[in-house]
Formats: structure tokens, sequence, C-alpha cells
């Protein structure tokens, strides 16, 4: 085991980590506020809006990541003729596929909350846009923080598929370290200890948060 060439390696790696963990964060924000509005949208009494975004929501589900990261990689500069760089394009594919998976987390939540909730706030002059905004959303947010924090691992742990498009995240940064050193076990144990550290933080950080949205 060469642990002096771990040790030299970290700092490339922390890079790549730092990648990662922007492409997670940046993903998981967008997908979360597009699958809020693909929930709303499921569950809207227009019958063809629900059904477009059931579709959507089953395209999505139904097809590998790392295909759909080439269709947005590939497709969007053959269909528009303009370029996209690969971290943006990591970000909208990952965004997407995010949305879908959020969609119906959220979707699940807002169904757990009891009607008479609803039909109380509206009964004391609240709209349906403010029940929903002040009375249903809070309270279905703090019951799928659970799923959302395993969405966000599964989220950062697929990251590494971006290392198709030459994106220099995590393991990225490992393959060109191993390539180099021909030494690939050390290298994708480090890989592999610093996913798992992350894994842990972020795990331990949406403890703290949904114990602080318990207590509101």
């Amino acid at each position: 085991m060469d642990f002096a060439l771990i040790r030299d390696s970290l700092p490339f790696l922390l890079e790549g980590a730092w990648v990662t963990l922007r492409i997670t964060a940046l993903s998981l924000v967008f997908g979360i506020l597009l699958g809020t509005v693909v929930a709303l949208a499921r569950m809207s009494p227009i019958r063809w809006l629900s059904w477009l975004t059931l579709g959507y929501i089953e395209l999505l589900r139904g097809t590998p990541l790392l295909v759909q990261i080439f269709l947005i990689f590939f497709g969007i500069p053959q269909l528009t003729q303009q370029q996209i760089n690969e971290f943006a394009a990591g970000v909208l594919a990952f965004s997407i596929n995010t949305s879908a998976y959020v969609a119906e987390i959220l979707r699940a939540g807002i169904q757990s909350i009891p009607k008479g909730q609803r039909e109380a706030a509206l009964s004391l002059g609240l709209s349906p846009t403010q029940t929903l905004r002040y009375i249903v959303l809070p309270q279905a947010f703090t019951r799928v923080i659970p799923p959302l924090v395993n969405e966000g691992i599964s989220l950062l742990k697929n990251s590494s598929l971006l290392s198709a498009i030459a994106v220099i995240e995590l393991t990225r940064a490992g393959q060109l370290i191993s390539a180099r050193t021909f030494k690939p076990f050390e290298m994708y144990l480090a890989v592999s200890l610093i996913y798992l550290g992350m894994t842990l933080i972020l795990s331990w950080v949406a403890r703290g948060l949904e114990a602080r949205w318990q207590v509101r």
C-alpha cells in the first residue's frame, strides 16, 4: 500500500470532491424546485397536465441516467448549434433526472397531510394557494426530508457518471491519477473513503435539519 501516493494525491482528489459537491448541491436545489412544480402539476385536476407530467416522470425514471447525460451533452449542441460545457451539462442532466424522483417523493408527502387541515384553512379564509404555501407544503417538506436526503446521497454518488463526459469530479480525478501512476487500488480506495466521508456529513446535516423542522 503506497500511502505516500495517497497523501500526495489528496489535493487533486479534494479538488475533484469539491466539483462533486458543487454539482450535487446545484442539481439538488434545481431538482427540488422543478420537482415541486412537477408534483403540483401531477396532482392537478386538469387531466392532460397530470398525464403529461406522469409521462415526464416515467420517462426519466425509466431510462438510464448515463443515457440522459449523453443526450444532453451531445444533443444540445446538435439541436441548437450551441456548445454546452461539461459542468453545465452535468448539472442540467442531474437536475432534470432528480426532479422526477423529487416530484413523486413530494407528491406522497402532500397526500399524507390530512384533508381536514386543508378544509380548516379554507374555512378560516385562506385561499387554496395560501393553504398550499403556508399549511401543506411546509408539513410535506418536513415529512419528506429523509427520502430527499437519500436522493441527495444517490445524486452525490451518481455524479461519478460524469467522468464519462470528462468532468473532473472525484472519480475522474482518481482515474487520471491511476492512469499516470498505475496504482488503481490506492486511488480508488482513497476515492471511496472521500465519498464515504461526504455521504456521512450529508446524512449528519440532514438529521440536524430534520430535528430543527420537527421542533418548529
